[in-house]
């Protein structure tokens, strides 16, 4: 395995990098103050000004829907080539949006691109990759009804669903429970979001973030019909189209992970530089070399481990990578956890303002341990693959 960047991958990197320390860093109080503005209006969750200036010149700048192999939309790069990206966009919470790289709209892109009909793709895909319009992801009940499917569930921490851009939701479901191949009990279908019986019932705080204007969101379906056109791939494919789409997400998230941590182990740095305790620099402490160093090694233990995820996806497929996925899964966010915390330490009182970026960045971390499945789950699959590998038959 070769983890060297490609020159293709060397010059977005470049690219991503000059753009974000020119237009991205520097926005990053204006945005914030702009949610804040809007919070204090009685509405967070619409669209600011700021990103959508960003987007502008980052589509301009022929930035835009990096993640996107194989494809006239994107830029054609290999999960390999894009990992390096996302670490760059994860230093900053406006990046991926601002390069239309942002979860959850990302894997649904992809899903849409793989495995959407013409039709699906104009209407929806096309608005998604222009950066118009916002996605997201419900599962609950699938039942069929003559031309339609009528859809019943509640649905906890639907990503994105308060912001008035989130036009569509790709719902996951249980179309035939009872099914004998629990492979083909789930199904995916379209559903719009103004569509009779949706209703978005609440946000969710996390952490006492409301996280706008992205957020998330309690969604409600009672008795909601869609056209059995809208039905991806064909019923009983759902967990198909999810193995496909959650490797690369998770993929995405971990890189972004990465770069957060990079982001607070240089904090932690400049901090541990300049603060004194009992009359040494912090930077002068054992306990806080020690952690600098044991930072450092942690985040390159995760990069590696992703890399080497990402480049099993693009040899082997996502689904013969699916232990090295379930353990990236694990270990970057509680390594982002942890050299967060540390540089949290660093800092003092002053972290858990919002004087510095580590509180926020803290519960994002801790909230990816959950995204796209808890750690649980994942050890669990990563066990019982290895047990299958090192037990004879």
């Amino acid at each position: 395995m070769d983890f060297a960047y490609s020159e293709r991958c060397q010059q977005y990197r470049e690219r991503v990098s000059s753009f974000m320390d020119e237009h991205v860093f520097p926005a990053e109080a204006d945005f914030f103050a702009e949610v804040e503005a809007n919070r204090q209006a009685g509405n967070p969750w619409v669209p600011t000004a700021v990103v959508e200036a960003l987007k502008e010149k980052a589509r301009g700048a022929g930035l835009w829907n990096l993640f996107l192999p194989e494809s006239d939309d994107g830029a054609g790069l290999s999960n390999l080539e894009y990992a390096p990206l996302a670490e760059l966009m994860g230093r900053s919470p406006i990046a991926p949006e601002v390069f239309n790289c942002s979860a959850p709209d990302t894997g649904n892109m992809e899903v849409l691109a793989r495995y959407g009909s013409p039709e699906q793709q104009e209407r929806w895909l096309k608005p998604l990759l222009a950066g118009e319009i916002r996605s997201t992801n419900i599962e609950a009940r699938i039942e069929r009804d003559g031309d339609h499917y009528v859809l019943n569930g509640r649905k906890w921490w639907t990503s994105g669903a308060n912001d008035p851009r989130c036009k569509i939701a790709i719902f996951m479901g249980k179309s035939d429970p009872d099914s004998a191949d629990r492979h083909r009990q789930q199904s995916m279908i379209l559903v719009p979001m103004d569509t009779p019986g949706l209703t978005v019932l609440r946000h969710l705080p996390v952490f006492g973030y409301d996280d706008a204007p992205h957020g998330h969101a309690e969604v409600d379906f009672k008795a909601v019909r869609v056209p059995a056109a809208n039905m991806l791939l064909g019923e009983g494919r759902g967990f198909e189209i999810a193995q496909g789409r959650l490797g690369p997400g998770r993929i995405h998230h971990c890189m972004r992970l990465i770069g957060l941590a990079e982001r607070a182990l240089s904090l932690m740095c400049q901090r541990a530089s300049q603060r004194k305790a009992f009359g040494r620099l912090l930077s002068e402490q054992s306990v806080t070399m020690e952690r600098i160093a044991d930072a450092r090694i942690l985040i390159d233990q995760a990069r590696f481990l992703t890399l080497n995820a990402a480049w099993m996806m693009d040899t082997v497929g996502n689904k013969a990578a699916l232990k090295e996925i379930g353990m990236i899964k694990v270990a970057a966010p509680n390594m982002a956890c942890q050299v967060i915390d540390w540089a949290m330490q660093v800092h003092g009182a002053a972290a858990m303002s919002d004087d510095f970026p580590l509180a926020y960045a803290y519960t994002s971390a801790r909230s990816l341990r959950f995204a796209d499945g808890p750690d649980e789950v994942h050890r669990n699959q990563i066990a019982k693959l290895e047990l299958r590998a090192q037990l004879p038959r």
